[in-house]
């Protein structure tokens, strides 16, 4: 493996000049021999690769995501970046059963690799042709990625819950509940938190993270609802991020009485109840006293959707497109439902939105009844 200089060094300079933060020169150790040159140079790439994207503010949980691809992709093809070619790519992409939204995750995390290797400003092109005789080219080109032509990418299974399944899933829910509570088994605390935060969810049209990111201190009184207490607003601080980003914050207004009267039973009898809950200031505690996770979020509602019998492509995200969906239903401007959401563009809100055809005909009936109202008769020309 190539030695790594300590932060602020600078090694042997490959391309007069080249400084950047990714280059190769602050990477590899100048006059450093590594017992495999390949597999040592391919690590240098992506940390030089790792340290571009940190400067360029990406979290921590993109640039692994993106090095796990980069890894899959070498150990798919047994070569290195300097080795491989675009048919390999299309072999890769064509062999695989991803869904479309995750093959341009792919294609764009490999693109992104390469164009960094590529660009002679870090300097790995000078250092791979002296080191293994060749280098790097770009192989994701325009005729062999797929393209973003579609607002929405996600697997058509997923959508929005009926009234009627949301009413079952949240009756399952409940009844794990009373049936925990009443084998008095130690359970019946995270059920009830967990019945508890699905309703959360719903109720304000969260993401998952963005509600396993909740304080109990989040919620504050609505001058224009004072009938809601301090459970008016809901100020979400982890918003879903835009690329290079720190979290989007937005305030949600409470539209839901009644998920406001679950979340105070949770608060007033279920959280104090748990270990540690008066040190700590997350909404959701686990057991030991600690925040709950969002992949046990995920756990938590596929184990009450299979009690309640929905279909297992059902995901916690659904929630949100449900109470967007309902939202409109029942005649909600649309615009207000997207500052509810979060959502930059009203396109996206509408890929969101499944209207039943008991709403469509509501809404069919009253359109036609204005239209005959306001009809006037012809004017009669003598």
């Amino acid at each position: 493996m190539w030695r790594l200089l300590p932060s602020g060094r600078t090694g042997r300079v490959s391309v007069e000049g080249s400084q950047a933060v990714g280059s190769a020169a602050l990477v590899l150790a100048g006059g450093a021999t590594p017992l495999r040159v390949e597999q040592g140079l391919f690590e240098a790439m992506l940390v030089g690769w790792g340290r571009q994207q940190r400067a360029r503010r990406l979290s921590a949980g993109i640039i692994a995501r993106r090095a796990r691809v980069v890894r899959r992709f070498a150990a798919f093809t047994g070569a290195w970046p300097w080795g491989w070619t675009p048919g390999q790519l299309e072999a890769w992409v064509a062999g695989g059963s991803w869904a479309y939204s995750t093959v341009r995750c792919y294609q764009g995390a490999l693109s992104c690799f390469l164009d960094y290797a590529c660009d002679p400003r870090y300097g790995w092109g000078v250092e791979c042709q002296s080191r293994v005789g060749a280098v790097p080219v770009q192989v994701c080109h325009r005729d062999n990625m797929a393209v973003h032509a579609a607002d929405y990418e996600g697997r058509p299974e997923r959508r929005p819950l009926s009234r009627a399944e949301l009413q079952a899933f949240f009756d399952a829910a409940d009844e794990r509940v009373e049936q925990l509570a009443r084998d008095r088994r130690k359970g019946w605390l995270a059920a009830f938190r967990d019945a508890t935060l699905f309703k959360v969810i719903y109720g304000w049209g969260l993401r998952r993270t963005e509600a396993a990111m909740l304080d109990s201190g989040d919620f504050t009184s609505n001058p224009a609802a004072p009938q809601l207490g301090t459970l008016g607003v809901l100020q979400v601080r982890f918003g879903k991020a835009m690329r290079g980003s720190p979290p989007r914050r937005r305030a949600v207004a409470t539209v839901m009485p009644w998920a406001a009267e679950a979340l105070e039973q949770y608060l007033v009898e279920v959280r104090p109840r748990y270990e540690g809950a008066a040190d700590c200031p997350a909404l959701w505690l686990t057991e030991r006293g600690q925040r709950i996770s969002a992949r046990s979020v995920d756990d938590r509602f596929a184990t009450v959707r299979a009690a309640a019998g929905l279909p297992p492509v059902l995901s916690v995200h659904c929630l949100r497109h449900s109470y967007v969906s309902h939202l409109i239903e029942d005649g909600v401007d649309p615009l207000f439902v997207q500052s509810q959401v979060g959502h930059s563009w009203a396109s996206t809100t509408a890929v969101y939105t499944s209207v039943g055809a008991d709403a469509k005909n509501r809404m069919l009936r009253a359109a036609l009844a204005r239209a005959f109202d306001t009809a006037q008769p012809p004017q009669v020309r003598r």
